[in-house]
């Protein structure tokens, strides 16, 4: 039996505070939150201070669990030792601090946007770091467990439109090739791979059949999953294609992306972002999940409608560079280097796009945690019968008939369509249908992460933006957070009775 967290960080979750808030508040090491991020035992007198400073008692933060069940065993490992991590298409260093808050050690970076490097030079001073992947020499990269990237997807994504979509065939989402290239020359234990959801029908499903294609070729189990954001602690709708590619583990792989106890299945999901999170007559207003954040300023669109805009006493306005940041579990001001001012549009812009193309943190954490155990875990090799079973959502579906280095996903007169949860290996796949929540979904409230002071006034619509939000919504069909509709009605009669 082994004692295991879970609680604490949902009482964290919940609290809105983060492990460095937990340190600080209960005075204890960086070293026990560490054990206590591995589920590792951790002395009574850490336990109590962490009591003291929650206002809990031990029950409230901590439990056993029978869960290391007789087909596992640990591997001894070094004391201090620790597992490592690279990260390509590193962005603002997202899948680092996650993995960083559950024991791995940042040993290479690889990012080719200067404002983002900038960001990394300021948090990873000391890290190796190339920019052009494409010039990136195999025995140039250190050794490490695991390798993450997020390869770019503006070639992928829906938001550019059908008629714009490249693919793998584009210039900036085909660099996957020349990423899978270098982890077939460093043969990596583990890569973690994400991208946006339009992967799975880029080119016809096409691009997403080259990539397990690709990394089954290489001796890895990809085992693959659609997570939400918003169910890991965030109030952020941010649907996210994670990969997990374990060298000849599928039982590994999938232990990481998927719960032997089913996924939670949420309800009427749309309701959230229409229900308010403030009371009746307070502000700010905003309703209790943002809509997913986009590499932009913010500024109205031709999509206002799923745009998050915040109410407040005096006007609506877009939400701030900060207010990014929390929504993706960035700690404040985590963009801002020290030679960029924090009141410039043109910072502004700079973080806006840097933070709307990161990975949300905590996604990323719930995966580094379980990464962690599986390195430290010895597992025998099982059935796809006993794969299968592991998961309850693909109880009712079977492996594929087909064999994945046999399909010829070049041919273009064909198309796949792909589940939004699966398992690739042994030459096949399985998939189906699994709700992207963890068992345990960990509730958050856009309320919570909204500035409270009153922010800059460039960050307010003036009346003609009021007006032509309200006129492309209403042209579209759509429907607004009512107090965002009745603050922007306000906003634009000030239009009419300016007689502008």
């Amino acid at each position: 039996m082994t004692i295991v967290y879970d609680k604490l960080w949902h009482r964290l979750a919940e609290k809105g505070l983060r492990k460095k808030d937990l340190r600080e508040a209960a005075g204890i090491s960086r070293a026990s939150i560490a054990k206590l991020g591995k589920n590792e035992i951790v002395t009574t007198e850490v336990l109590a201070k962490i009591c003291t400073a929650l206002s809990c008692d031990i029950s409230e933060i901590a439990e056993v669990s029978d869960t290391s069940a007789a087909d596992c065993t640990p591997i001894h490992m070094d004391a201090h030792q620790r597992f490592r991590v690279n990260s390509f298409f590193a962005g603002i260093g997202g899948f680092d601090i996650a993995f960083e808050q559950h024991g791995f050690e940042t040993a290479y970076l690889c990012e080719i946007n200067q404002f983002c490097n900038e960001v990394l030079t300021s948090h990873w001073p000391n890290v190796p770091r190339a920019t052009d992947i494409c010039q990136v020499a195999a025995n140039d990269i250190p050794n490490a467990e695991v390798w993450c990237g997020g390869f770019p997807c503006q070639d992928i994504s829906v938001a550019r439109g059908a008629a714009t979509r490249l693919g793998l065939g584009g210039s900036r989402s085909g660099l996957f090739f020349q990423y899978a290239n270098l982890i077939e020359a460093k043969s990596p234990e583990v890569v973690i791979i994400e991208n946006v959801e339009g992967l799975f029908n880029s080119n016809g499903g096409r691009d997403f059949g080259v990539i397990l294609q690709r990394m089954t070729s290489m001796g890895y189990a990809v085992a693959w999953r659609l997570l939400n954001s918003r169910y890991f602690g965030v109030p952020q709708s941010r649907p996210r294609v994670y990969l997990c590619c374990w060298k000849n583990s599928p039982q590994k792989a999938q232990r990481v992306m998927f719960d032997s106890a089913g996924a939670h299945i949420p309800s009427n999901e749309r309701k959230d972002f229409l229900t308010e999170a403030s009371k009746e007559n307070e502000y700010p207003k905003v309703p209790k999940v943002a809509y997913c954040l986009a590499a932009t300023s913010g500024r109205h669109t031709g999509t206002d409608w799923s745009r998050t805009y915040v109410v407040c006493a005096d006007g609506v306005r877009r939400l701030t560079p900060k207010e990014y940041e929390r929504l993706q579990g960035f700690p404040d001001y985590w963009t801002l280097p020290a030679r960029y001012a924090v009141d410039s549009e043109d910072t502004d812009t700079l973080r806006y796009t840097a933070i709307g193309n990161a990975v949300s943190v905590p996604v990323v954490e719930w995966i580094a945690q379980r990464v962690h155990t599986e390195l430290l875990t010895d597992r025998p090799l099982l059935s796809r019968d006993d794969l299968q079973s592991y998961v309850p959502e693909f109880s009712k579906t079977a492996w594929s008939p087909l064999h994945l280095s046999e399909i010829d996903f070049s041919d273009e007169s064909s198309s796949y369509k792909w589940p939004k949860a699966g398992l690739a290996w042994d030459d096949s796949f399985i998939g189906s249908a699994v709700s992207p929540t963890p068992a345990k979904p960990i509730p958050s409230s856009l309320l919570d992460i909204v500035e409270r002071e009153r922010v800059g006034e460039r960050y307010y619509l003036t009346s003609n933006a009021a007006e032509g939000i309200i006129r492309r919504v209403d042209n579209q069909g759509r429907k607004l957070f009512p107090p965002l509709r009745k603050a922007l009605e306000a906003e634009k009669s000030k239009k009419v009775a300016g007689g502008i």
